[in-house]
């Protein structure tokens, strides 16, 4: 079941050319349409289902800086300014609070690491602080205690996915964007070593500039042009509760569970110590690159064959731009939520503040996401391509960066200053 997402009116028909296009109607690709449209820029987004309907919708909705690689935060900071002046900006309440998130730690080595991720951010001014036990009752009242300590980023947040997306296309459209649902791009056309324009199911769009934000359909689009993008899809489920008396406004991460306040009163819970890993190609083709994440969290994966696997292994690698493409196969990838690791997250997190013994289900879904090997996005030039710029494999932490990734994306399709500096995210990095 894929969570609800905020209606926005699209446009039925195609255009013949476009300055830039953007394909992918996530939400990154979506905050970059939003900056290139008020800059005055034609753009056309081109989503092969429906905007915002894969990880853009399914993800946690948090927005946080804690635990972020060094060389991620700078991107990160930029996005709060971004999501605080959102509503300004669209006319809409994407669900942007500021309240915190706190990480547990339940041993002393969990411990260790905060306090080193800590020392290494020190000087960024992020506010970030180590916790003691008797501080996390303090906060978050209502727990069975057992804590070694934890850390948390006061100004930390969350939004509501369901929203946000919506949010940008709307105040997109309104500034000139065109965003075209349920129309693929099978391809790009080149003239003289440059991409001139690409080939959609429904005809040809001719542009100078295409942004590629295509999640975890980038590798495959990429990989039928002859460029490598090593990131791998792992299934993260998640559901959220009816409205309910809550121990805090604060978002918080354990060991095997996290929670955070929705909108509407209730709480997105997840197991935040399993992922499921439905077996695919890619998993052979690329995972020797991911060994020491492996080694890591080698208790994270559920690894499975199901039917997903099965599905992925029919998936053309390869085809010919006036062929159907695997993008019209898979309009919506809805991977199945696994109930059994809904229900770890709620037993381990009951065990932990009893007041969610109660809960009541509201909605399950899953979301799949891209990862690369060091779990930082990929935004950049295709350097074997001019005219081909990519923003993808974000990891399952792209949402919180969201606003800032599309409007780095957009300054390096356009040649304006960058938002940040973007040699941590370059594509040949890898």
């Amino acid at each position: 079941m894929a969570p609800k997402i905020a209606p926005v009116k699209t446009s039925p028909d195609l255009p013949g050319q476009s300055e830039t296009v953007v394909i992918g109607g996530g939400i990154v690709g979506l905050a970059a349409a939003l900056v290139l449209a008020e800059r005055g820029i034609p753009v056309t987004v081109l989503e092969k289902g429906r905007i915002a309907g894969e990880q853009s919708s399914r993800n946690l909705g948090w927005v946080r800086k804690t635990s972020r690689a060094p060389a991620d935060v700078p991107l990160a900071l930029a996005a709060d300014r971004l999501w605080a002046g959102l509503p300004a900006r669209t006319g809409r309440d994407a669900g942007y609070r500021q309240a915190g998130i706190m990480f547990l730690a339940r041993s002393g080595a969990e411990l260790a690491a905060q306090e080193s991720w800590l020392g290494s951010v020190a000087g960024l001014g992020l506010g970030s602080r180590m916790l003691s036990a008797a501080e996390i009752g303090a906060l978050v009242p209502g727990g069975t205690g057992g804590w070694a300590g934890g850390v948390m980023t006061p100004s930390d947040g969350r939004a509501e996915p369901a929203l946000a997306a919506s949010a940008l296309a709307a105040a997109a459209i309104a500034k000139g964007a065109r965003i075209v649902e349920g129309c693929a791009v099978r391809g790009l056309q080149t003239s003289a070593g440059r991409v001139s324009g690409v080939i959609t199911e429904r005809g040809e769009v001719a542009c100078s500039q295409v942004l590629l934000a295509g999640g975890l359909w980038s590798r495959r689009f990429l990989g039928n042009l002859g460029i490598p993008l090593p990131v791998l899809p792992l299934t993260c489920s998640v559901f959220r509760t009816a409205p309910m008396e809550g121990p805090s406004e604060i978002a918080v991460g354990g060991p095997d569970f996290s929670f955070r306040k929705h909108v509407d009163g209730g709480y997105v819970i997840t197991q935040r110590g399993a992922l499921s890993c439905p077996l695919v190609l890619d998993h052979l083709l690329v995972g020797p690159r991911y060994l020491h994440l492996l080694r890591d969290q080698r208790g994270l994966l559920r690894i499975t064959v199901n039917r997903q696997s099965l599905a992925d292994l029919r998936l053309k690698r390869r085809w010919r731009t006036d062929r159907p493409s695997p993008f019209e196969t898979v309009r919506v990838m809805d991977p199945p939520t696994l109930p059994a690791l809904n229900r770890e997250a709620l037993a381990n997190l009951s065990a932990a503040w009893p007041a969610f013994a109660g809960a009541r289900i509201e909605e399950a879904w899953a979301g799949t996401m891209d990862i690369t090997p060091d779990s930082n996005p990929v935004i950049g030039p295709a350097a074997k391509l001019p005219g081909l710029t990519l923003a993808t494999g974000f990891s399952g932490h792209g949402f919180g960066t969201a606003p800032a990734a599309g409007q780095l994306a957009a300054d390096l399709m356009t040649g304006a200053v960058p938002l940040v500096d973007p040699a941590p995210y370059r594509p040949d990095r890898f």
